[in-house]
This record gives C-alpha cells, sequence and structure tokens, in this order.
C-alpha cells in the first residue's frame, strides 16, 4: 500500500495540470447537473406546492350570469365544487401602473381554491371596499396591503387588504387579467360568473370539461382553464432552463469521462515500461488497476465534493432567478437526496470509464521483449527479440536505404518490393486498385506532396495525426464532443439574440398591444394611436376564447387586421391568409386539435360555430401556441356587430417602446391600457450565464483531451525522432511535424462539430419550440465569422499548446533518446 501511494504521489507531481484540469471539469459537471436540478423542482414545487395548500379546482369554468351551474356538482368524477362566484372585468391603477383585473365576488373564504395569504388577511366585512390581490398581480402594481387601488374613469377606489398565492392561470399583462378577490357587494353589475370543480380523477379532466359544456350549454361557456395549462405556465422558462442545464451537464459528463479514459490509456501507452517495473517488482495486475481507478476517483470526488459544497453553501445567493431556484429548491424534500445521488454519480460514471482504461495497465506484462525502435508512423522496425536500437542504413543496389532510416521514407516506387509483391506501376497496367501503404510507409498523396515541394514539417505531421486510424479516429472523436456542445451551446445563445434582435422574426411584428375603454370608439381609437410620430402601423382586432371541437378545452381566437391592411404573421409553414374564412395557426393548436395546414376546424365562439381553412402556421410565442388567427374582416362577416377591442402596434425602428407607451397613455386621458408585448426571451436572460458557464466547463474538458493528445504524439515522436534527424530534418522541422500533428487532429475535430453540432443545435431548438407550443422555426445557428474564429481558436490553441514540449522532445540528447526508443 505504501509503495501504491508513493507511485500515485509521484504521478501526481508529474502531471499537477492534468490533475488540476480533472478536478475543475468534474466541479463544473456536477454543478451544472446540480442546478438543473434546482431549477426543475423550482419549476415544478412551487406551483404543486400552492395548488395542495389551497386545495386548488382542476376545472375552473367562465360562464354567463344566465347559466345553471347547479348540476355540475352531481357530474360523474367531480369531487367537489367552488362558487360560482359572480364576477366582472375591469382595470385597476396603483402608482402610475394599469393592469387588467378579474374581480371576483367571494363571500367567504373558500374551501375549494382556497387562496393562501402570504400578506395580510382575508377579506373582513367591516371594509366593504377591501380586496385580495393575486401575488403576481400585486408585484405588477407595486401594491401591498394598506394601498388604495382606483379605477380608472370612476371615482371608485379599492383597498388591499392582504396578497395571496393562486394556482390558477397567472397574470400576464395584455393576455391574461389579474384576479382580485373582493366581496360580492363590490361586483354590483357582473358580466359573468366563474365555477371550480376539483375531480377524484385528475387524468379525467377533458371528459369531465366535456360533460360540463354539455349540461350547461357551449353557448354559456366562455372561457375553459384547466390544472395542466395553469402548471404549464407556472414552470415557464424554469424548465427549459432546467433541461439546458441537465442536457449540457449530462453532455459535459460522458465528454469528461471519455476525455479521462483517453488520458490513462495514452498514459499507460507512454508509461510501459514503468508499469512492468511494478509488474516485475511485485504488484499484481489488481494493484495496478487500482493505481490508476483510485487515483482519478479522487479527482473526481474532489471536484464533486467541491461542487455540492458550493452549491449548498453559496448557490443560494446567485443573482437572478437561479439563486431563487436554489434556495426553493434547498427547502423541498428531495434536496438532500439530489445533493447526494448526483454527485456520486458522476464520480461512479467517471470511474467506470477509467476502470475500462485502467484494465489494459494491469495486463501489461512483467518483462515484455524489447520494444523495437517505430518507424515514422509506427511500424515496428524489427521482429521482438532483435535489437532495440537504430538499424543503419546499408546500402543497396540503386542506392535504396534500409533499416530505420529507409523504413521512415519507404521505397522507392520504381523498386519492387520483397515477396513479390506487385508495385504500383504494375498495378496500373493489369488495372488493379493501387495497393494500401504498409504501416509506417508515407502515401502515395503524401509522396506526392513530398515531391511538389511542399514542406515536410507540413507533410509528416499531417501523415502522424492520421496514419493509425483507429487511434486517431478515437482522439479526434473525443475532441469533437465538447466542441459539438460548444457549438450547440452558441447556437441557443444566438438564437436567443434573435428573440432580442429581429423580433419580428419569431412572431412579435408588433412591440405594443392597446385596449380602449368605451369612451373611444375604434376611429377615434385609430386615429389617436396612429398620430403619434413612432407608430409605424395599427392593427384592429379582437381576441376571444372559443371551444375545440369536442368541447374539451378553450384557444384563442384572433382575428387581427384587414383586407386592406393584413396583419404581418411570421409564418413557418404555408401561407398567409388572404381569402375569406382563412386562418393560420399555432404550433399549440396544431397539436390539440391534430390537425396540420390545409385541414378545415370547426369552432364555437359563444352559441355560433366558426369554421376555418388553416393555410399556414405561425410562430404563436403567445398562450403557448394554442392560437388561430385570421383577419378582422373574417369574424365580422360572422357577426356584424363585432367592433375591435384592441390594437397591435408596430413601431418605426428605433423607437422606445416604453417611452411611445407612455405618450399613448398621457394622450389617451385614461381611456387606453397600453401594454409593452412580452418577448418570451426576457425570461431567459439567465440563459445567457448559464451559456457562458457551459461554454467554460466544456472549453476546460476540451483541453484535456487536447493535452492527452499532444502527450501521446510528444511520446511517439521520441521513437521517430533518429529516424527524423538521419533523414536530415533540423529540431526546428520536427518541432513542426509534432505542431502540425496536433493541428490537424484540432482541425478535424472542429470539421466534424461543425458538421454535426449546426444540424444537431436546429434539431434541438426546434424540437424545444415543438414541445412548447410555438413551433419549429426559431433556430438560429451561429454567424459564419464566429464559427470560423471558433475554429481558428481551436487550431492555434492546439498548435501554441504542442509547441513547447514538442521542441523539448526535439532538442533532446541521443541518450535519451535512446532511452526513449528502448
Amino acid at each position: 500500500m505504501r509503495a501504491t501511494l508513493r507511485w500515485a504521489h509521484s504521478d501526481l507531481r508529474t502531471h499537477r495540470g492534468e490533475a488540476l484540469f480533472l478536478v475543475l471539469a468534474t466541479a463544473g459537471i456536477v454543478a451544472s447537473l446540480l442546478l438543473a436540478t434546482a431549477l426543475f423542482g423550482y419549476a415544478t414545487n412551487p406551483w404543486q406546492r400552492v395548488f395542495t395548500q389551497s386545495h386548488g379546482a382542476h376545472v375552473w369554468l367562465h360562464t354567463d350570469t344566465a347559466a345553471d351551474t347547479g348540476e355540475l356538482a352531481a357530474l360523474d368524477g367531480v369531487d367537489s365544487v367552488a362558487g360560482p362566484y359572480p364576477t366582472a372585468s375591469t382595470t385597476v391603477s396603483s402608482r402610475g401602473s394599469r393592469a387588467a383585473v378579474e374581480l371576483r365576488g367571494t363571500p367567504e373564504r373558500p374551501s375549494v381554491g382556497r387562496p393562501p395569504i402570504v400578506s395580510g388577511h382575508w377579506l373582513d366585512p367591516a371594509t366593504p371596499n377591501g380586496v385580495v390581490l393575486e401575488s403576481r398581480l400585486a408585484r405588477a402594481l407595486l401594491a401591498e396591503p394598506g394601498d388604495t387601488l382606483t379605477v380608472p374613469g370612476t371615482a371608485r377606489q379599492l383597498t388591499v387588504v392582504g396578497l395571496a398565492d393562486s394556482a390558477e392561470p397567472r397574470y400576464r399583462p395584455g393576455e391574461q387579467p389579474g384576479l382580485v378577490w373582493t366581496l360580492p357587494s363590490a361586483v354590483p353589475d357582473p358580466g359573468g360568473q366563474v365555477i371550480g370543480l376539483r375531480l377524484t380523477d385528475p387524468g379525467d379532466t377533458s371528459y369531465v370539461v366535456q360533460r360540463a359544456v354539455t349540461v350547461l350549454g357551449a353557448g354559456a361557456i366562455g372561457e375553459v382553464s384547466t390544472w395542466q395549462q395553469a402548471r404549464a405556465e407556472a414552470q415557464g422558462d424554469n424548465r427549459l432552463l432546467g433541461q439546458v442545464l441537465g442536457l449540457f451537464g449530462l453532455g459535459a459528463l460522458v465528454a469528461a469521462g471519455l476525455a479521462v479514459h483517453g488520458a490513462i490509456g495514452t498514459r499507460i501507452r507512454g508509461h510501459l515500461r514503468d508499469l512492468s517495473v511494478l509488474k516485475a517488482i511485485g504488484f499484481t495486475p489488481g494493484q495496478v488497476v487500482r493505481i490508476f481507478l483510485l487515483q482519478h476517483l479522487a479527482y473526481a470526488l474532489l471536484g464533486a465534493v467541491a461542487a455540492a459544497a458550493l452549491a449548498e453553501a453559496l448557490g443560494s445567493r446567485i443573482p437572478g432567478r437561479l439563486g431563487d431556484a436554489v434556495g426553493v429548491w434547498q427547502g423541498l424534500p428531495g434536496h438532500t437526496v439530489a445533493l447526494f445521488v448526483i454527485p456520486v454519480g458522476a464520480v461512479l460514471f467517471i470511474g467506470a470509464t477509467t476502470g475500462l482504461a485502467a484494465w489494459r495497465a494491469g495486463r501489461v506484462p512483467p518483462v515484455p521483449g524489447q520494444r523495437p525502435a517505430a518507424a515514422l508512423g509506427g511500424r515496428p522496425s524489427g521482429a521482438t527479440g532483435r535489437p532495440s536500437g537504430p538499424q543503419p542504413a546499408k546500402p543497396v543496389p540503386g542506392g535504396r536505404l534500409t533499416g530505420t532510416t529507409g523504413r521512415a521514407l519507404g521505397p522507392r516506387p520504381a523498386a519492387g518490393p520483397a515477396g513479390g509483391r506487385v508495385t504500383g506501376g504494375l498495378r496500373r497496367v493489369l488495372g488493379l486498385r493501387p495497393a494500401a501503404p504498409r504501416a509506417g510507409q508515407l502515401s502515395d498523396l503524401a509522396r506526392r506532396a513530398l515531391g511538389a515541394r511542399i514542406p515536410p514539417a507540413l507533410v509528416l505531421g499531417w501523415h502522424k495525426a492520421f496514419t493509425r486510424r483507429p487511434r486517431s479516429l478515437a482522439t479526434v472523436a473525443r475532441l469533437t464532443l465538447p466542441l459539438l456542445l460548444i457549438v450547440v451551446a452558441m447556437s441557443a445563445w444566438t438564437t436567443i439574440d434573435r428573440f432580442h434582435s429581429t423580433p419580428e422574426q419569431i412572431g412579435l411584428p408588433t412591440a405594443l398591444s392597446v385596449r380602449a375603454d368605451a369612451g373611444l370608439n375604434d376611429r377615434q381609437a385609430r386615429a389617436l394611436l396612429e398620430r403619434d410620430p413612432e407608430v409605424a402601423a395599427a392593427y384592429p382586432g379582437v381576441e376571444t376564447a372559443a371551444l375545440v371541437p369536442g368541447q374539451t378545452a378553450t384557444i384563442a381566437l384572433r382575428g387581427l387586421g384587414t383586407g386592406q391592411d393584413p396583419y404581418p404573421y411570421t409564418l413557418a409553414e404555408g401561407r398567409p391568409a388572404r381569402g375569406a374564412d382563412e386562418a393560420v395557426a399555432g404550433q399549440g393548436l396544431l397539436d390539440l386539435l391534430d390537425v396540420r395546414v390545409g385541414d378545415w376546424v370547426r369552432m364555437t365562439v359563444g352559441d355560433q360555430p366558426q369554421i376555418l381553412h388553416i393555410v399556414g402556421r405561425s410562430i404563436e410565442p403567445e398562450n403557448a401556441g394554442r392560437v388561430i388567427s385570421t383577419s378582422l374582416d373574417t369574424l365580422s362577416a360572422n357577426d356584424p356587430g363585432l367592433r375591435p377591442t384592441l390594437y397591435e402596434l408596430r413601431l418605426e425602428p428605433g423607437a422606445d417602446p416604453g417611452e411611445v407607451a407612455d405618450r399613448l397613455a398621457t394622450a389617451g386621458r385614461g381611456h387606453l391600457d397600453v401594454h409593452t408585448v412580452a418577448n418570451p426571451a426576457d425570461g431567459l436572460s439567465p440563459l445567457r450565464a448559464v451559456v457562458a458557464g457551459l461554454i467554460a466547463v466544456l472549453a476546460l474538458i476540451g483541453l484535456i483531451e487536447l493535452l492527452t493528445a499532444i502527450g501521446g504524439t510528444v511520446r511517439e515522436s521520441e521513437r521517430d525522432l533518429l529516424a527524423l534527424k538521419a533523414i536530415g530534418l533540423s529540431p526546428r522541422q520536427i518541432t513542426a511535424i509534432t505542431v502540425t500533428a496536433t493541428g490537424c487532429t484540432a482541425l478535424a475535430a472542429v470539421l466534424a462539430a461543425t458538421a454535426l453540432g449546426l444540424p444537431l443545435a436546429h434539431w434541438l431548438i426546434d424540437a424545444q419550440g415543438r414541445s412548447s407550443g410555438i413551433g419549429a422555426g426559431i433556430a438560429q445557428g451561429p454567424s459564419a465569422p464566429l464559427m470560423l474564429l471558433l475554429g481558428t481558436a481551436a487550431v492555434l490553441c492546439a498548435a501554441a499548446l504542442a509547441a513547447v514540449p514538442a521542441a523539448r522532445a526535439a532538442r533532446r540528447r541521443l541518450a535519451d533518446t535512446l532511452s526513449a526508443v528502448a
């Protein structure tokens, strides 16, 4: 045991840099996996916690005031109900902020859908104008208990008495109104009512919704929201961040395992004599295997423990969403298990890959036959048992060289090799394929390159890089994996930039959404909006909830633009909707209805059917893609009394949406509710730091593999050193051979990573777009200059790292070279 520790200590002193890189890479990988787990827990558990605490309803039905909801409690699968509660839609303002809200008259704190109070208290009859705000709405209004809300256009005031969490769909400016609980007396003129259904089996949600619509009648249903929709919205971007971290963390773990495997394999080939000595002095194969295994397990364990300790101690202090996610995750029940399982799993995986390589070290014989000097490219210079030193070149007829030098250069093409092998010229005469070059001999391409006066260092370096195909391909593959993941990470970065720089290409052609109250008619509202010099176009429209076929869910039906001024939808498939009854749909709607572009779909708005022909698929960032859009003229043809209720504004290039919104709100004198259109990339801002960190970890893994490849190339060049000097190459040329071989290996890895990484990145990003409902077509690869910069940096880095050890090896003394050859 003492000898084992002494050898491991000596090896550590010799390879300090490699050990440090392995520790840092393992720490980065484990940290990525822990953060991914934290984000998954943060995305799912807070909503689940609120739903459980509130004894939430699985289905919320918004109906008109005349609907008789008494029969819903008797439906099969319904465990209990909440409500019905009278509702009214209005707008409230606080400290300069405005928000569309739904006032819900609640006589007492319900047993189903019971909102957990986070601040203040529940409604009190002693405060008839008191309200409880949903916590997300309160943050948007900057409101706290004790504040007063005003209703624009009226003298009415509401007093905030409490804040509460809710498991219902969250507030989204311009899309989903905020939830405000109040006493029924504060809703004197309700516009509808809402009832919640808690089910015995959440898996029967679609069936229960269908039965409820049948009982109430399709005309009485305004909107249906389910627990699946609310959970998906609550998880939102956090789940995507967790998926990105988890994907790259697992990829980096595989890359690190392969890098460790390659490093040990290279070190075994370079230390065969040392291993033989260990065997000769009494080390068993199992002890040799344990030396490598325990040594690298110690590196991995140190990195994993460091990552777990840092994540536990400092993770909650990370700025932004990552810190919040870690803080919430640390309070969840499975936190301790994950904090133990993830590092242990990473260490075991690295240990498994280490064991495969270390097993080869245990098979090294105690007293192997003397290894002959390898010719250029690795061909043995003689059979086992022959002198291991360089054989002198013997003159033969025609001036042909034999021995090490002759094998380094290979036989002349004109000379017929021994054994009656058919020469190249005779093969051409007979019409045979050219013979493959023997191991250690230059190929025909290399010979022609030398004949074309290409510098020998470049030709021999390229030959050295690819002369041993299995080993060369394995090195290129191990170096390709981290570079491939870097290309995918860069594609994710550029896709996020595309959302910000060119939002019109990903389904956001407008920057502001405006709603006008009853004080302004359509003509007055459009004139007021188009009067602003930075408003390029104002598209009138309506948006309403529609029941899908089968009456199991509601979707968003939008009518935007007119025939003379159509709305500029971003299409990924098909064509724009120009004719009557033509529409474009998002990916989420196509998946929900199981239809494709070219199909006709039927939906119900109130008690009126609407039949539309889907002629294109649009990129829809809103409402999980469950949107079907047509022109306002098409909807008006079915309902002549329809009037615009919202306006989408396209601004001039360079205009600031915030400044334009402030000017319009001031000009509207309380009649306009102006909101900036939410960009899905706004919630992905933490992903930039995540991608940057992942690129650093992957670069570190690539550096480990690069150093391994350089070490192996330098060791092999020591056996070729005598032959290279014998043919007249200078130390500088010999150094250039190793540098060129390393650069060619890095170049091959860069080309492979580019060829495989760009299609893989597009597929992954588009797959995520399809699963989120936005749809495929949002992926954006890195620009050509950026990819050229990546490739150039990788090749130059490889060449620079190889220069110093190659120069040292080329200037070794003759005695040292003979020892290395032996």
